[in-house]
């Protein structure tokens, strides 16, 4: 069960700090100093002794918008993928180093997380722009909304808000991808951590869509070859979609490990913290760093993927850090 109790001080701090918290976009990597594929004894990742999301985790899907069938259909192999056996690498493999963080009772974060729900805005019941707080009540209007409600459920509830291409979010391209945050009991009725994350296929693939579209303002060209464009093809099919899963992997991981703002993360500021994947931006192989997306594997066709998922799937997920072996690690590392 989450202890979902804090205090009444840090719940109106990281309200006022709200807009600035617990987002990232694909493309700082590129103004990135340093990269930590290799070990390194500068992160000062800390626990801070809140809850990690330890319990047997029931996941909610709301697809805010009109979404493509397709895309919706690899969203959820990639969820399935979690809990799920493929060949290895997979999915299951990759969410092990997530599991390596515990809790102030030593309980790992689950390695249980399962599709329970799903509910279909299709009516665009907060308008098509968004402010970061409208997450908020959208979960709201999913819990409320007769009869095919999703539960509010603060026990063991975890929910995703999925916003189409055509809903545009505040600081949505310019300054996030995504974010993870919790609930404020006077809108939403309990506290549940959510996380946000928009399709960017058709409004900035090259801002959160990386390494599948090619940022316009990154100071580097495309790699190429012989004059040719080699920017990395996406294994399933679509840029925004392919994106998007590496930007969910990302939120859940940190969302699982700091889901009240107060469990891991480094740097001494709860409401700014550099959590377990902003430490790995840009890294997906060995040898990543600098644009690099590192060692992956290429399938027949020349999609980029490094974990395998449900049905055949692959995927393409950003590394994230482990704290054993104190660097940026997954599955298909080569050591």
């Amino acid at each position: 069960m989450y202890k979902l109790m804090i205090s009444c001080y840090v719940l109106f701090l990281c309200f006022l700090c709200f807009s600035l918290a617990l987002s990232w976009r694909q493309d700082t990597q590129f103004n990135q100093a340093e990269n930590y594929e290799g070990s390194s004894d500068l992160v000062n990742l800390e626990y801070h002794m809140g809850p990690v999301l330890a319990s047997a985790t029931n996941l909610y899907i709301i697809w805010y918008g009109h979404w493509n069938p397709t895309h919706q259909a690899t969203i959820r192999d990639f969820i399935y993928s979690l809990s799920s056996s493929a060949p290895y690498p997979s999915v299951a493999d990759w969410w092990k180093t997530v599991r390596l963080y515990t809790d102030q009772t030593g309980s790992n974060i689950t390695g249980s997380i399962s599709l329970s729900g799903e509910f279909y805005d299709t009516r665009y019941s907060h308008g098509s722009y968004l402010s970061r707080l409208s997450m908020q009540s959208i979960i709201k209007t999913a819990a409320t909304s007769y009869p095919r409600q999703l539960p509010l459920n603060p026990h063991n509830g975890l929910y995703l808000v999925l916003t189409s291409s055509d809903v545009q979010v505040q600081d949505f391209c310019r300054a996030v991808c995504g974010f993870h945050y919790f609930t404020f009991p006077n809108i939403v009725g309990a506290t549940v951590p959510y996380a946000w994350i928009g399709y960017s296929g058709t409004q900035c693939p090259g801002v959160c869509a990386y390494p599948f579209a090619w940022p316009k303002y990154s100071g580097k060209p495309p790699p190429s070859t012989n004059g040719g464009n080699n920017i990395m093809r996406a294994p399933n099919g679509d840029a925004g979609v392919d994106g998007m899963i590496s930007v969910i992997a990302h939120e859940l991981a940190e969302v699982s490990s700091n889901p009240l703002v107060n469990a891991w993360y480094a740097g001494d500021d709860p409401t700014a913290p550099t959590e377990i994947a902003d430490l790995c931006l840009g890294l997906y192989g060995s040898g990543g760093g600098g644009g690099y997306v590192g060692k992956v594997y290429k399938d027949s066709w020349g999609n980029g993927y490094n974990v395998n998922g449900v049905k055949g799937r692959r995927f393409l997920v950003q590394w994230v850090w482990n704290p054993v072996k104190r660097r940026c690690f997954g599955p298909n590392a080569m050591d």
